[in-house]
């Protein structure tokens, strides 16, 4: 059997009498039609193996796959609490048993994987991109998970640069729904079947690394089944305290569930609590912890709209001359975060030249993260949703904008700190538009502006709906002016969308779950 023939046999056993593999190394079908005359040949790009396949026979892509369409279906179908609170936070709502399960049921492709695993309340996106940047940089295959998106799902999913296609998502989800059904009691979750799906692809796929970020917490987080070789926890502050806990001890004990025996950790600064807690947990699971601010040092160098100029310093290495992009010195602790746990890869054989560094951060795309999406009018996307970000975005602003008329576009989720985060923004604003965000659990602009009481002292202005509040911001910009649209990822995603941005994705459409976002 050729090698290419096992790789593609058990897609083929799904799809019954329909197609086979002639002695040519072809796949054909039982009529002996070729596939478009074409041979996928052992050294193949996997890509491109699976997009011939998919594209190439309507009967295998209609009775062995779903199409694009269905699998969003299906996977909108299931229980998600991005979109909808849990009743509860614990073993019967998020459960690693259940996940192992359904991993075991793909042949475990998370234990494929050299992973990097990062948990945290402010910048764990982002640490993750810079990661993913710099490894990329460095001529390895990697793969990054992340979540939520902002424009289509399967940004959530990429390798390098590239998404994982439609071809590829509605594919491996089809494999997942079949196991799925097929075993009595199994019912997944949304981010589950998502990570599931990662892990199936990051391992089909082959990459050196793949980079993950959890989605909620850590200890009970659906990714928390792999062993990293380096885990990463980013700031930690008030957030989701309804499930992970009303103080900083409680809420970093859940983040620390991530660090596993005799791994390397590395600690973005932290309040003295949240540094308590997580070397304590490093001391009982025996794991070497690096933190930002001790082993490893930073100094921000210069700062404009066209980036940041900046040095790290790590226990073994010196890198003086580097530029981010990305705007705000949060960003900089996010990247000498970054740039330390890779530099801990060297003690697994992997070798990151310090050219890979330096131009794996300057190149580095991440959006809705202070992004200048227009600069005439001056427009702003972020996805600050909790007291630390807003406080980081205020502080971004004042420093780079300073003089300028700040209109604030914000919708809030219903879990959020609304007052940490409208004390952060709303005394730096002039006027403020408070909206609703296209998810089930964005909170009435309204309920917003009564929470917030005095500090809205007649600048608030209502819209029903992200694109009423574009508009209407749109209305009131002249040269002295900035929009800001802050508060929810969801609002920034509808944004971008609303602003004919794409936010470097290239996607034809903009997809935001179940729906398709409109355009102004």
């Amino acid at each position: 059997m050729f090698p290419h023939q096992q790789i593609w046999g058990e897609m083929v056993r799904e799809a019954g009498p329909l197609v086979f593999f002639g002695p040519d190394g072809r796949l054909g079908s039982q009529k002996g039609k070729a596939f478009i005359g074409k041979s996928i040949k052992q050294d193949e790009d996997p890509r491109k193996r699976l997009a011939l396949i998919c594209r190439s026979s309507t009967r295998v892509r209609d009775e062995a796959m779903f199409c694009y369409g269905d699998a969003l279906s299906y996977v909108n179908s299931l229980i998600n609490y991005e979109r909808k609170d849990p009743c509860s936070y614990d073993e019967r709502s998020f459960n690693l048993e259940r996940m192992n399960h359904l991993l075991s049921l793909l042949g475990r492709p998370h234990q494929d994987l050299k992973a990097i695993h990062i948990a945290g309340t402010k910048g764990k996106g982002s640490t993750a991109a810079f990661v993913a940047s710099i490894l990329t940089a460095a001529n390895l295959k990697v793969g990054l998970y992340t979540s939520p998106h902002l424009l289509t799902p399967r940004e959530r999913i990429r390798i390098g640069s590239s998404l994982i296609t439609p071809e590829e998502f509605a594919y491996f989800l089809s494999r997942i729904k079949s196991r799925v059904e097929a075993t009595p009691y199994l019912e997944p979750t949304f981010f589950e079947v998502y990570t599931a799906l990662a892990f199936a692809y990051f391992s089909y796929q082959k990459v050196d690394l793949a980079v993950l970020e959890t989605g909620l917490g850590g200890r009970l987080d659906a990714t928390n089944v792999v062993l990293p070789l380096v885990g990463i926890i980013t700031q930690v502050s008030f957030d989701h305290m309804d499930k992970l806990g009303h103080n900083l001890a409680s809420i970093a004990r859940e983040k620390g569930g991530i660090i596993k025996e005799r791994i390397d950790v590395v600690s973005s600064p932290q309040e003295d609590t949240v540094s308590s807690v997580i070397e304590e947990v490093c001391r009982k699971k025996k794991a070497r912890l690096y933190r930002v601010g001790k082993e490893i040092n930073f100094e921000l160098l210069d700062a404009s709209l066209d980036g940041q100029k900046f040095l790290v310093e790590t226990t073994g290495r010196t890198y003086p001359d580097l530029f981010l992009t990305l705007l705000g010195e949060h960003q900089v602790v996010n990247a000498a975060t970054a740039i330390g746990a890779v530099d801990l890869l060297e003690s697994h054989g992997i070798i990151i030249p310090r050219k890979a560094i330096v131009e794996g951060l300057r190149k580095v795309e991440w959006a809705a993260r202070i992004q200048v999406i227009s600069k005439d009018p001056l427009l702003i996307v972020d996805c600050a949703h909790n007291g630390a970000s807003a406080l980081a975005l205020s502080k971004c602003l004042r420093e780079l904008f300073p003089g300028k008329r700040i209109i604030l576009v914000l919708a809030i989720l219903q879990d959020k700190d609304v007052k940490e985060i409208g004390r952060a923004l709303f005394p730096l604003s002039e006027t403020v538009i408070l909206t609703k965000a296209d998810s089930p659990r964005s909170m009435e602009p309204e309920e917003i502006e009564t929470l917030l009481g005095d500090l809205c002292s007649g600048k608030t202005v209502i819209t029903k709906n992200a694109r009423e509040a574009v508009k209407y911001s749109l209305r009131l910009t002249n040269r002295e002016s900035l929009i800001c649209f802050a508060g929810s990822s969801y609002l920034a995603g509808e944004v971008l969308a609303l602003m004919n941005k794409s936010a470097k994705l290239s996607v034809e459409k903009v997809e935001r779950g179940d729906k398709t976002c409109p355009r102004v």
